[in-house]
């Protein structure tokens, strides 16, 4: 046993000395790492900041011109389609309803007959109220020769004046039932002219409301009647817009289902505003057109302003930025260039806005194009779409 244990000392010497001399490699590789990593120079940072920028390929139709042009401001109307003239043909008396021929569509002429209501208990009604007016009549005459007769007996003292007095009341008595036998006659009589149902106005029948033979109450309608020879547009405005409108003011509006569009002209502003959504209802007089008819719906522009100036397209002026700016090309590049904008317009069919701070002819890159940085070198395709 004791033989053995010098060799083990030895073995576990070796093994220490290993690892110790493992260790130092470790810490020298360690240190030689830590010298390799030694921080960039600011000239190694500038060099791999400053890349140059890749160029952009840009089309002809990607670019716009600053030009002069007229420019109109539109505001968007839509509304229903109303005759200026309609009337509603209602019963003045209470009755069975006879003789009613029109139907819609139906031309009609003002005073035209449109129906009758049966008029048999008022014509009863009017001899009745004839036969007391002859009765009071009758009772006139006889009170006019009785003051005549006492009149002559006073004047030769035969009868007091009193009698004559008292045949004086009877007179004026009888008169006036009379008279008011008569105003009964003409009450009857107008009666008897209502049953009869006149066109107030020319036009065509646009509703029947009433059949023969219904009864009908006093005020019940019959027919409605529209003159389409004066039609207007009611369209309603918010507050904001309203303070853009005056009278004379032209438009062009389409007919809803139709290609077709009709000139308009404002003729008329609701002084009051609609009670809730504080709209303004404003009136434009329609152009005749063989497609309009009341209750379609119209939408258009109207024509609230004009102005010429130097101007480029809305989606061509860029604000995302404190300054509002337009993309243009110098030298090859692009370049922010800040701008002024004014009046907004359209130019055929295009949205434009007035531009100032920009020389005429300068080219400005379209909104479609997108944000490019300041200094992009670009190419421009002239041929190219």
């Amino acid at each position: 046993m004791k033989s053995k244990l010098p060799w083990i000392f030895l073995v576990l010497a070796l093994v220490a000395g290993g690892g110790a001399f493992q260790w130092q490699r470790m810490k020298s590789n360690a240190g030689a790492n830590t010298v390799t990593s030694a921080p960039a120079t600011p000239a190694a940072v500038a060099s791999a900041t400053l890349r140059p920028l890749p160029v952009v390929a840009l089309a002809a139709n990607d670019l716009v011109h600053l030009q002069t042009i007229p420019l109109v401001q539109m505001l968007p109307i839509s509304g229903p389609v109303k005759a200026v003239n309609s009337a509603f043909v209602k019963a003045r008396v209470a009755g069975e309803l006879q003789d009613l021929l029109v139907r819609e569509g139906d031309y009609v002429k003002a005073g035209q007959v449109i129906a009758r209501v049966d008029s048999t208990e008022y014509q009863a009604r009017l001899r009745q109220a004839q036969q007391q007016a002859q009765s009071a009549k009758a009772q006139v005459d006889i009170a006019q020769r009785t003051y005549d007769n006492n009149r002559s007996l006073v004047e030769q003292g035969f009868i007091s004046k009193t009698a004559l007095e008292i045949s004086a009341s009877n007179l004026a008595a009888s008169q006036a039932s009379y008279q008011a036998a008569q105003s009964g006659v003409d009450v009857l009589q107008k009666s008897l002219d209502d049953a009869v149902m006149r066109a107030p106005i020319s036009g065509q029948v646009s509703q029947r409301l009433a059949q023969n033979g219904e009864r009908v109450a006093i005020d019940g309608r019959v027919v409605e009647i529209v003159d389409l020879a004066q039609l207007e547009m009611e369209a309603s405005l918010s507050a904001e817009d309203a303070t853009r409108v005056r009278l004379g003011q032209v438009a062009q509006v389409s007919i809803d289902g139709s290609t077709d569009t009709v000139a308009a002209k404002l003729v008329r502003v609701n002084p009051n505003a609609t009670a809730g959504s504080r709209a303004v209802v404003v009136y434009l007089a329609l152009s005749p057109h063989a497609q309009l008819r009341q209750g379609l719906f119209v939408q258009g522009q109207l024509s609230t302003g004009s102005r010429t100036g130097p101007a480029l397209p809305l989606s061509a002026v860029r604000t995302d930025k404190p300054v509002t700016y337009v993309q243009i090309i110098v030298d090859g590049k692009v370049e922010h260039q800040p701008v002024v904008t004014g009046f907004i317009g359209d130019y055929q069919g295009q949205t434009m806005v007035e531009v100032m701070g920009l020389p005429s002819g300068t080219r400005a890159l379209l909104g479609s194009v997108g944000a490019l940085l300041a200094g992009t070198p670009v190419t421009v395709n002239e041929a190219g779409k």
